[in-house]
């Protein structure tokens, strides 16, 4: 009788707290929170964090330009993110390895012209490696 009353007094706690977002790439275990992760550090110009969730052999591709690790980092560095919202997202898991697809809206500047008021399709592949997860390609259209 007593355990009972201790599993029905314990049970409700799963459901009050609800859930705490990642709040750095270390807390992230899915996805969607590396994804969030991400764009947290972005808009908060965390280069250190930026830098280490980025794989050395890391690729993007967007509208304009290939991108090596090093040519992302300088473009995300002339950022001045405001605020962005991150909407239908997917995430595939395969082994060590997630790709996250989303559309994402970005309020701010790069450099000196605004971001696209249209939203953006994206997409990153993450890889988990001995340091944690790193995103090793991402892809961009509009």
């Amino acid at each position: 009788m007593l355990a009972v009353a201790v599993v029905l007094t314990l049970a409700p706690a799963c459901t009050l707290y609800g859930e705490h977002p990642a709040r750095s790439m270390a807390e992230a275990t899915g996805g969607e929170s590396l994804e969030r992760v991400f764009w947290k550090n972005v808009a908060a110009q965390n280069w250190a964090e930026l830098e280490r969730a980025l794989a050395s052999n890391y690729t993007g591709i967007a509208a304009s330009a290939n991108l090596d690790r090093a040519a992302t980092l300088e473009q995300y560095r002339q950022w001045q993110l405001k605020d962005y919202s991150i909407g239908d997202l997917k995430t595939e898991l395969n082994g060590n390895t997630v790709v996250v697809t989303y559309v994402i809206t970005l309020n701010g500047t790069a450099g000196s012209q605004p971001f696209p008021s249209a939203p953006q399709h994206m997409m990153t592949v993450w890889q988990q490696q001995k340091a944690g997860w790193v995103a090793i390609a991402h892809s961009v259209s509009q």
